[in-house]
């Protein structure tokens, strides 16, 4: 059987073979890009293992008629559609588990950075150590104990985040309407029944959705508006969860105090965006208040070797004949191969 990984962010794929092992019905192929895989593997293909640089789309699943799995390479789901592949009885997983530690670590690690004054620190240093070598004040620096932390999403990584955040003596509170009633006690979190309540409520916001419909875009001039002016605003979850367009004008206005942003709605971003500009010319407005990592909160060693080792394991489980591991489109599954 053979497993295709179409878009691979790594030069080989020791990991995944690693999980095959013996297994000589199995072999891995795998390309940086769907242009490099050849018309008679995309048909031999039984299983898709992806990153999400390009959809697996109706046009994917066009070219892999035998595929009877495909495999996300992270907890997001949304670089799949779901429905299609539901449809062709294509079963759809993720890795659910692989990240929590490192993107919780990351959501932290972001506000610790502003709220600490790390990279403003750094970069004053670098410019004039002598100088510059003082506390600085700001409005973004102060002490985590005592604030609240507040969770939009409290899956596995919001909470083993809100957990860090509790850690520290900071108050955590959550929006998430589908969790039922209880689980904020198991982990002693304070629950809010709306958005806008939460937001109203916190000094730290952190982002903890999965892109979908009904979270595009949540994070938007409206809901900003809602929040107070000495907030801080973190995304590690999904780009396009959150509007930077409106991100950029709270902050030029002073609307919020500072954003950590390791996703964005396009990426890599447009060097052009006001946001970017503002961030190379060192505009006042920015200076210890933003903070922007490429994408790279799921990322260690540890947790890069996580994501592909449960992720081969996923296919090959299910490809063997065991049954479907973290399927995300059951409900629209039929007469899967």
């Amino acid at each position: 059987m053979l497993i295709v990984m179409p878009d691979a962010r790594f030069d080989t794929a020791e990991f995944e073979e690693g999980v095959i092992g013996d297994r000589a019905e199995f072999r891995v192929y795998q390309a940086g890009s769907l242009d490099d895989v050849p018309d008679d593997v995309w048909a031999a293909a039984d299983g898709l293992l992806i990153w999400g640089r390009t959809p697996c789309n109706a046009a994917m699943l066009d070219r892999t008629p035998k595929a009877r799995i495909v495999v996300r390479m992270g907890v997001g789901f949304d670089a799949i559609d779901i429905e299609e592949a539901g449809k062709r009885g294509v079963v759809a997983c993720n890795v659910p588990d692989y990240g929590t530690t490192d993107v919780a670590d990351h959501a932290i690690g972001l506000m610790l950075a502003l709220t600490r004054g790390i990279v403003r620190h750094h970069i004053n240093l670098v410019d004039e150590p002598v100088a510059k070598w003082r506390g600085i004040e700001t409005p973004v620096v102060r002490r985590a104990r005592g604030t609240t932390f507040g969770l939009v999403g409290r899956g596995r990584i919001g909470t083993a985040a809100g957990l860090r955040a509790k850690a520290l003596g900071m108050d955590v509170i959550f929006y998430d309407p589908y969790l039922p009633d209880g689980s904020d006690q198991a982990v002693g979190f304070g629950r809010r029944e709306s958005l806008e309540d939460l937001l109203r409520d916190a000094d730290v916001i952190s982002c903890h959705t999965p892109l979908t419909e009904e979270t595009r875009g949540m994070i938007n001039g409206q809901a900003l508006s809602c929040m107070q002016p000495h907030a801080i605003l973190i995304n590690t979850s999904r780009g396009e969860v959150v509007d930077v367009d409106a991100v950029t004008e709270a902050l030029k206005a002073g609307r919020i105090a500072a954003a950590g942003l390791d996703v964005l709605p396009q990426e890599p971003p447009d060097p052009n965006h006001p946001l970017f500009q503002a961030l190379k010319n060192r505009e006042d407005w920015t200076d210890g208040r933003v903070i922007v990592t490429p994408h790279a909160a799921w990322y260690s060693p540890d947790g890069a070797r996580d994501c592909r080792e449960k992720g081969a394991a996923t296919a090959l489980h299910y490809l063997m004949g065991g049954p479907m591991r973290n399927c995300v489109n059951e409900q629209f599954l039929t007469n899967p191969h």
